[in-house]
């Protein structure tokens, strides 16, 4: 690792260390879905997928480059029939391998497969431990069941698990009830995502997102269990909890990640901050993606970010920076405006 900048801060903002290469790349491999869910960002996406050969050439790319971890979304990344050759292919690179699925392919043969192919861990999506209120949001009958089912396979097959949560109106009242679901499951952890504004989720966010009140009374909820539970690990994205003085254990940055320890990939190869910053920075197969995570103008506005607003005088700013990135452009415009869900 290298470090292209001092960490600290500097000029009224925070100068980031730069690494040389992403510790993670989320690749979304595919834009074919099974599920019509009201809050997906990828829904919008038609461009093509990249074949199999040169899907194959980028992982190389990535790999040579120093990434360290892939994490395959799609869409339905199990739509990809191809998914089990690339997987054997990135984990022959030395790249560790996660996935995001809807669950709803996983079966017993399929999570063998998936162990024998290279993956260690699979997060199944589950946003309501009411199977009625989670297959209305994903818009498929059955899903749930489908869902928690394939939690079974995967533990079974030796794959460690996690259910991922995206937090809006229809679940935010639930989080003792989701915490329970997790742990009745076998689940290793339960990541709560904070609502995006991204494709579909922008088209439906009066519908589906919470007040900045809500926000807060949200977060003070998973931080009790967060603190309490000892056999699951409640896991949350969100720069914000650090206004109730809280952040991420796991992370090594402050305020977002996106930009900073990880980047998203493209179904086309093109190359995004994160799945929710519809900003393109270079495409991978034919971009170095050394010079691109080091030389991106909006990457390094996004480590740099400076106080603008309310945030100018907040106490809190050195730790959150502003909240998360992708929120504060989809609804101002502006990566520096402070974050829409910030109830400060």
């Amino acid at each position: 690792m290298r470090s292209d900048a001092n960490s600290g801060a500097v000029a009224g903002g925070t100068k980031a260390l730069t690494l040389e290469a992403p510790l993670t790349i989320n690749w979304a491999i595919n834009n074919s879905c099974n599920f019509a869910c009201r809050h997906c960002y990828s829904r919008v996406d038609t461009h093509d997928e990249l074949d199999r050969e040169t899907l194959f050439a980028s992982l190389e790319k990535v790999a040579k480059a120093g990434v360290f971890s892939i994490n395959f979304g799609g869409g339905e990344p199990l739509l990809r029939r191809d998914l089990l050759e690339i997987a054997r292919f990135a984990a022959g690179l030395g790249l560790r391998l996660s996935m995001n699925s809807n669950g709803w392919f996983i079966d017993r043969e399929t999570a063998t497969a998936l162990r024998e192919a290279g993956f260690t861990k699979v997060g199944i999506s589950i946003d309501s431990h009411r199977a009625e209120v989670h297959d209305r949001f994903r818009g498929v009958p059955g899903s749930h069941q489908r869902a928690v089912a394939a939690l079974g396979h995967l533990a079974a097959a030796g794959i460690a698990t996690s259910v991922s949560t995206v937090i809006c109106r229809i679940n935010h009242t639930t989080v003792e009830e989701l915490v329970t679901l997790a742990l009745d499951h076998g689940a290793g952890q339960l990541n709560f995502h904070n609502f995006k504004c991204s494709g579909l989720g922008l088209a439906h966010k009066d519908e589906l997102d919470l007040s900045p009140a809500e926000w807060r009374e949200f977060y003070r909820q998973a931080l009790v269990v967060k603190e309490r539970e000892r056999q699951l690990d409640v896991s949350l994205d969100d720069p914000i909890i650090a206004l109730l003085g809280a952040r991420d254990a796991g992370s090594l940055v402050k305020g977002s990640v996106c930009g900073k320890l990880s980047l998203n990939i493209k179904a086309n190869g093109d190359m995004t901050p994160c799945g929710f910053v519809p900003v393109v920075i270079g495409n991978i197969t034919r971009d170095d993606l050394r010079q691109v995570w080091r030389d991106a103008p909006i990457l390094e506005k996004m480590r740099n970010k400076q106080p603008t607003g309310k945030c100018a005088g907040c106490s809190k700013y050195e730790d959150c920076l502003g909240g998360c990135s992708a929120r504060a452009l989809a609804l101002t415009g502006d990566l520096n405006s402070p974050d829409p869900h910030c109830w400060a």
